[in-house]
């Protein structure tokens, strides 16, 4: 029969470790279990990461310009926010990645093939633009932008990882913001 332990993270230590293993058998294995229980608090927030795209300097016209205020606020973050920055801009990606938004794309630009690099810079500027916009594209596709675009905030967490690391940025965000990954929102 196994025997199970509940402990508190707070308590696991060494010292419970060199306890524990004087009173079992060398060969035993244990085996620890994380419950899928999100955090209270999160790390890094949807506040967190929309506080970050307001940073975004619209009165600038180059694009590293533009996003040069947030790409310093999220580089002086701790490092796994910008995985989490990352993470977020992904999802936010995919959420617009459907059906209803590509078809509202195709009959604003007045076109029938949808590049799929096409649609997702215009998805990216619709996220640069802010949550507000965000939020009424989202739950309004008619609403979906055909003469907007802004690729260059793919490469925000890794310019802020670069600056705060000097290493290059290697992510594998929790979902793809390609086009026709969110399959789901596309059958």
């Amino acid at each position: 029969m196994a025997t199970v332990l509940k402990i508190n993270i707070n308590d696991l230590n060494a010292q419970f470790f060199r306890d524990l293993g004087q009173k079992i058998s060398s060969s035993t294995e244990i085996e620890i279990r994380i419950p899928e229980k999100k955090p209270k608090v999160e790390i890094f927030s949807d506040a967190d990461f929309w506080q970050v795209i307001e940073l975004f300097d619209w009165s600038k016209e180059d694009s590293d310009d533009i996003m040069a205020p947030a790409i310093n606020k999220l580089a002086g973050m701790p490092v796994v926010n910008i995985y989490l920055f990352a993470d977020k801009l992904s999802e936010k990606l995919h959420q617009l990645d459907t059906r209803l938004h590509g078809e509202a794309y195709l009959k604003n630009e007045g076109g029938d093939y949808l590049s799929v690099d096409d649609f997702l810079y215009v998805r990216c500027a619709v996220v640069a633009e802010g949550k507000a916009y965000f939020d009424n594209v989202l739950q309004n596709p008619s609403e979906f932008p055909a003469d907007l675009s802004f690729e260059p905030i793919l490469n925000l967490p890794d310019q802020a990882y670069e600056l705060k690391t000097g290493r290059t940025f290697e992510s594998f965000p929790t979902v793809s913001y390609e086009t026709y990954s969110n399959k789901k929102a596309w059958d």
